[in-house]
């Protein structure tokens, strides 16, 4: 399997789609959703519509809120949309790397967004590319327009299904024809994808679907379900059909409830808030420790900071502030920046610190850098001793299902045991959630999940 060429992240947000059909304000309802879903990527946004006749496209780097205004808007016009937050993993930053990808074929115009990673892309692309393709991007999902172009088949949905079918990996596709909206998910369900209900002001009915059901409630959309694994939706203007297309083996991703989902989002058919308390309390069961308060790493580590506040007894404080307003940290060159950025983005309350014994609460540690910078900044505001807890297990193996994380070589936890990076972080302890703890914090009876960036086993 091929690694990805990252360079200085720590864990980053997958993508965000979203894909809408029959609906009276269909670009309006695709904008929202991705503003709800900003965290799931921040450096381009892009929607398309069709009206039946044509489809159109507006896509830029930048924000939602950037990329789109009224006047945006107003040139989308149709009854269905797809929209796409972007964070890079394959592909570069270019413009020609943002979606949606638009085409036109022999069967019309399609456009696509895609979350996920492809891990089978470039054996597909290196061999399309010998039979007189040509690529305008670098993302492993323009590999889907060209085997939906080859395809023999008559009709598009049969043609989804044989292209589809050939892909390896993580997605979640919504497609955009001119008549028609496409919605298909992985056989591992990898990434979540939820579909609602739209009421129109005329009382008819349109469909939704979104990485994550926090969208749902931005719009005023009635949840239905999720996507199954496997599965491909085609909605027309007379029905929603379902296929099953590939055989299930669902293993989805289990650091959607440690870090990426939003806490008020449903994930996999739970609410990420309660599973980010639960690990919290379990890591209070698991590793108690005596101290004067828990704080969290805002703002992932709230609410297993809650969690571990009321199992243990000690008072939870918000003694980080975050300012939201500051730039990723890895964005610039040198480390020295970035270490100047972390105390730009995170500012203790020294009142509540000083000669306090402190337990830290984080999500997890990747490479260690932000930690010991966290520990840096408690010790210079007075903390007595600082106690670390980390709400999930180590992190010891990269990820290729579409989650941007460092090479197994940057992996703090792959090279040194907890001791070793307790005294890396300049903690006085240090200790993290088991995976008998995580599953127990899930809490359901048949444990599917992928956790190979905790155990290194891949799928």
């Amino acid at each position: 399997m091929k690694k990805q060429n990252l360079n200085a992240r720590d864990w980053n947000e997958e993508c965000a789609v979203v894909g809408v059909y029959n609906a009276q304000n269909a670009a309006s309802l695709a904008y929202y959703s991705l503003f709800s879903m900003q965290h799931r990527g921040q450096e381009a946004s892009g929607i398309a519509t069709s009206n039946g006749e044509n489809i159109a496209v507006i896509k830029h780097s930048g924000l939602v809120t950037e990329v789109f205004c009224d006047e945006t808007l107003n040139k989308l016009k149709g009854f269905s949309a797809v929209g796409h937050n972007r964070y890079s993993t394959a592909g570069s930053d270019s413009m020609a790397d943002t979606q949606p990808i638009f085409a036109r074929y022999d069967l019309g115009e399609i456009a696509i967004v895609h979350n996920g990673n492809l891990t089978n892309a470039r054996k597909i692309r290196d061999s399309l590319i010998k039979e007189g393709a040509i690529f305008q991007s670098r993302m492993d999902t323009e590999t889907l327009i060209h085997l939906i172009a080859k395809a023999k088949q008559e009709n598009l949905t049969d043609r989804i299904k044989e292209a589809v079918c050939q892909l390896e990996g993580a997605f979640c596709f919504v497609i955009l024809s001119r008549k028609k909206m496409f919605v298909i998910r992985d056989r591992h369900g990898f990434r979540p994808l939820s579909l609602g209900e739209i009421t129109n002001p005329d009382g008819s009915k349109g469909y939704i679907v979104a990485s994550e059901t926090c969208a749902f409630d931005l719009v005023g959309a009635k949840f239905v379900r999720d996507v199954e694994p496997g599965e491909m939706l085609v909605f027309s203007k007379d029905s929603m059909q379902s296929y099953n297309i590939m055989s299930r083996n669902p293993h989805p991703c289990v650091f959607e409830y440690i870090y990426f989902a939003r806490p008020d989002s449903r994930v996999f058919g739970r609410l990420v808030y309660e599973i980010r308390k639960n690990m919290g309390r379990e890591l209070a069961k698991e590793n108690p420790v005596e101290a004067d308060l828990v704080i969290p790493v805002p703002d992932s580590g709230v609410a297993a900071a809650l969690g571990y506040s009321q199992e243990s007894g000690i008072p939870f404080e918000l003694g980080i502030i975050r300012n939201h307003y500051v730039g990723r940290t890895f964005i610039e060159p040198t480390q020295q920046i970035r270490e100047l950025k972390v105390r730009l983005k995170l500012n203790p309350i020294r009142e509540l610190i000083e000669d306090k014994r402190v337990v830290v609460i984080d999500d997890s540690i990747v490479r260690g850098t932000t930690s010991r910078q966290i520990v840096k900044i408690l010790r210079d505001c007075g903390a007595k001793e600082i106690h670390m807890k980390i709400s999930s297990p180590p992190t010891i193996s990269p990820c290729f299902y579409g989650v941007d994380t460092p090479n197994k070589e940057e992996l703090i936890s792959a090279k040194m045991n907890e001791q070793e990076v307790c005294k890396f972080i300049g903690a006085d302890s240090l200790a993290y959630l088991s995976l008998e703890g995580l599953k127990r914090s899930i809490g359901i009876e048949n444990y599917q999940y992928c956790q190979a960036c905790f155990d290194g086993k891949y799928l």
